[in-house]
């Protein structure tokens, strides 16, 4: 393995929690004991406590009730708001005020503004309780178009710099204050132990010691410093640790999955990050959709009650993560008495809020909820508010900050994600010292990441995904391309933009910036950690331009250190850049010299994550019994050290290549595929993002949620019918499959059955494929309910396909109208002998 450079050495948790209640952190822990115990940094308060008294007394079970259940803007109306009188709403990742996630930042007010107004105005004689509004601004608030968007807590975690990590956060809570929302379900705590997790990249470090360190820096950014006048007041907002606890150690990295790990595990590598929140007055924690020895953490009682509250000492809220209830065994998305009897007092019921309210009111008069744990629930929301200045502050619009929208990606706000971007950097290669490049050189840069805000930024940008953006939707922000050009032609030079890598006149010098495309939570889920297995582009990309005699420098756009030897071979300076966010200009302040030729800023960024040295090697985690990685926790060159690395295996396992049969999971598809429509005779349309229609809009794709958020789609088939299809970007071989019996399965849901004819197929090109009709199937099964078909891959070649050249491994084909859902689509072998339907 590459050693460390630069490492910042910090006290292990296991040492930070011996030192005593001076730090804040507790006394010291044997094996199996309990949790440290914390406590609020604030004073008791028992004139709020009485005050709080008085507010309950007066409450109904049905006012109560509103204050714990958290539905989404996307899911409800202002009118009903207004009906229900709501303690808080959330905008979950691609909700936006009016239902449009691309708003601008004055309609996130008006919305704030009418909200406040529908639960506030009321006159029924029972206390006014004002609302809170909830949003997940985790690197910056960059669900708003034109705010400063930070690097996401991957590249965070690189810099080790807890000053700026405040400054980001208290940059993130006056932009939320803008437009009028006070709540921030950040920061995330995570200590990512499986870069295969899909949220790896919203994790400081797989190091619990970091992951501590940080925590109360970002916190008091975004509520102020507890105890003193700031605290919670103008400009400040609501945080929120999360999601407690382990979500960043389930098996295999699969999100929402299971966290096998021990009692002290938990707490000491897992839970790192919650004595420090909690000592720095953290007001709200977000319960995990992960298990914990197969509990999950929405019904913890163990864990939400006992660990949290009563031994920590944690006096603020808990909130559930969206419809994470209904995962809890004998639980729903409408029901679930469990999660709040367990310590939950805010559930997050973004799109079933309605049946839940009515349940929840119907267990608290049966008694299945006491009336005593509401209100416990209740008490704790209010005590929230009450802190947070909510019952004095009056409608968002009217206080401090909201509506200076100039403040939103402001010069100065700017400056500093820009600053973080340049000590995010973590330079893995530098042969021969190529770099710094020279910004009198003719720079050629290359690459579908050198001019791609969105995909630079990465998920939970703009919209969950962080996909179906263009440069056009960041008006406060800069591509990388576009920051190298600036500073190459500020220093007398030129920088032209070539996706492809090609050119007319040979360059002195090539910048390659590649890598992951946005995604979120469980869509980011890999089998392993190579980069993009069985795609080669970004690595000819690379070797075409090192063949012409030109230097070579990547930019490595990823949310997690991922299997890169080809591709670090292939170049002669290596950069990984993680996922940056907003600010290109910063990389190009480290990779260009001045005009003088000298450095302008030098590299500190050092990996808060190992780096793979083989495709099967994860879990990798510094402290591990071997641990054997290509670039260990903590390395990171400077200009002034030997960059030089001998080349680097490119052998890959077996295993680590084998396709897993997965067509359609998780509401995602293999990486380059995509989802296109065709109207009847009509050419098919690439579907962008996980939404589309037709030009004539006689069939329509739009996400579902089945198991998950958005993890299921919806096909709409006008009467005219249509098809719709998942296209492949390179032909599969699926022979042997078909060859060994293996069946299609596919999960689906018939939401309006069809008039005309539907048949199933796969295509292998032009004039090429096999169907069969489906019709009978798909009107027998009961609307509304989810079901299973599954059929031999063989009918589809006994149809005319030819398997071992297929283009689109699904197509559905309707002459009439009809709506459907789709679920998992897998290739699995066959388990008893299906028939093909005639």
């Amino acid at each position: 393995m590459f050693g460390r450079r630069r490492l910042k050495v910090a006290l292990g948790v296991a040492s930070l929690v011996t030192i005593g209640t001076a730090t804040g952190i507790g006394a010291a822990q044997t094996p199996g004991a309990a949790w440290p115990h914390v406590g609020s940094p604030l004073p008791a308060d028992p004139a709020m406590e009485k005050r709080i008294d008085s507010l309950l007394a007066k409450m109904s079970d049905e006012d109560k009730v509103a204050q714990v259940v958290q539905p989404d803007i996307g899911s409800l109306t202002i009118d009903e708001i207004r009906q229900y009188k709501f303690g808080s709403i959330l905008a979950g990742g691609s909700s936006g005020p009016n239902r449009d996630d691309k708003a601008p930042a004055p309609a996130w007010l008006a919305y704030a503004d009418a909200a406040w107004d529908a639960v506030t105005k009321r006159d029924d004689g029972r206390p006014v309780i004002p609302p809170i509004w909830g949003i997940d601004a985790v690197h910056g608030h960059a669900n708003i178009i034109g705010a400063t968007i930070f690097p996401q807590n991957i590249g965070l975690g690189a810099m080790r710099d807890r000053d700026l990590i405040r400054k980001i956060g208290e940059v993130t809570a006056k932009e939320m204050a803008v437009t009028g929302i006070d709540w921030d379900f950040s920061p995330t705590l995570a200590v990512v132990r499986d870069d295969r997790w899909g949220r790896s990249y919203e994790g400081f470090s797989e190091d619990p010691s970091v992951v501590h360190d940080y925590a109360g820096a970002m916190i008091e950014g975004l509520q102020g410093k507890a105890g003193t006048k700031e605290f919670l007041r103008d400009g400040k907002v609501i945080a929120t640790a999360k999601h407690f606890v382990g979500d960043g150690g389930t098996a295999n990295g699969i999100d929402q999955g299971d966290n096998p790990s021990s009692p002290e595990q938990i707490r000491d590598i897992h839970g790192a990050g919650y004595p420090p929140a909690i000592a720095a007055g953290v007001q709200a924690v977000m319960a995990s959709f992960s298990s914990v020895r197969g509990t999950k953490l929405s019904a913890d009682k163990d864990l939400l009650t006992g660990a949290l509250r009563d031994q920590m000492g944690f006096d603020g809220l808990t909130v559930g993560d969206w419809n994470a209830h209904g995962q809890v065994p004998g639980c729903t998305n409408t029901s679930c008495a469990a999660a709040i009897n367990a310590g939950m007092d805010m559930v997050m019921a973004p799109d079933s809020w309605k049946g839940f309210y009515a349940s929840t009111i119907a267990q608290v008069k049966s008694g299945e909820i006491s009336k005593a744990r509401l209100d416990e629930a209740v008490r704790r929301i209010l005590r929230v508010k009450l802190r947070a200045g909510m019952f004095e502050k009056g409608k968002p619009s009217s206080r401090p900050f909201a509506g200076k929208f100039e403040l939103l990606g402001s010069p100065e706000h700017r400056a500093v994600a820009r600053q973080a971007v340049r000590e995010s950097l973590v330079l893995l290669k530098n042969q021969g010292h190529v770099l710094p490049l020279s910004p009198k050189l003719d720079l050629l840069v290359a690459g579908d990441g050198a001019d791609n805000i969105p995909k630079q930024s990465g998920g939970w940008t703009i919209s969950w995904q962080g996909t179906g953006m263009t440069n056009a939707d960041f008006p406060h922000a800069q591509s990388i391309y576009a920051g190298i050009a600036e500073a190459a032609k500020a220093a007398g030079g030129s920088a032209t933009l070539s996706v492809d890598g090609s050119f007319t006149k040979k360059p002195g010098a090539a910048i390659v910036i590649f890598g992951e495309d946005p995604y979120a939570e469980f869509a980011g889920d890999r089998p392993t950690v190579e980069y993009r297995a069985g795609d080669s582009r970004d690595l000819d990309l690379l070797k075409k331009l090192k063949a012409q005699g030109i230097p070579v420098v990547a930019v490595f756009l990823s949310g997690r250190p991922l299997w890169v030897n080809p591709e670090l071979n292939a170049a002669d300076a290596f950069v990984a850049a993680f996922l940056p966010g907003g600010e290109g200009g910063g990389v190009a302040d480290v990779l260009l010299a001045g005009a003088d030729g000298k450095p302008r800023h030098d590299f500190r960024g050092t990996l808060s994550f190992s780096w793979p040295k083989r495709i099967d090697q994860t879990p990798l985690n510094k402290g591990d019994a071997v641990y054997d990685p290509l670039f260990a926790f903590g390395y990171g060159l400077t200009y002034k050290d030997k960059g030089d690395l001998p080349a680097l295996s490119e052998d890959r396992p077996a295993a680590a290549t084998r396709p897993d049969g997965t067509v359609f999971a998780r509401g995602t598809l293999p990486p380059g595929w995509r989802f296109d429509l065709a109207e009847p005779g009509g050419v098919a349309e690439p579907v962008t993002g996980n939404a589309g229609a037709t030009g004539g809009g006689a069939i329509r794709l739009s996400s579902v949620d089945r198991r998950a958020q958005e993890d299921a789609r919806r096909i709409v088939w006008g009467a005219a019918g249509g098809t719709a299809r998942i296209a492949a970007d390179k032909p599969i071989d699926i022979g042997r499959e078909s060859n060994a019996q293996y069946n299609m399965v596919i999960e689906y849901r018939v939401d309006a059955a069809p008039t005309g004819t539907v048949r199933l197929g796969m295509q292998c090109g032009n004039n090429c494929a096999g169907t069969v009709p489906i019709t009978g199937v798909l009107r027998a099964a009961t609307v509304g309910q989810w079901a299973t078909l599954t059929l031999p891959l063989n009918c589809f070649a006994t149809a005319g396909l030819d398997p071992r050249r297929v283009s689109a491994p699904l197509t559905l084909a309707s002459d009439g109208a009809a709506t459907l859902s789709i679920s998992d689509i897998r290739f699995v072998s066959a388990n008893g002998v299906a028939g093909c339907p005639q």
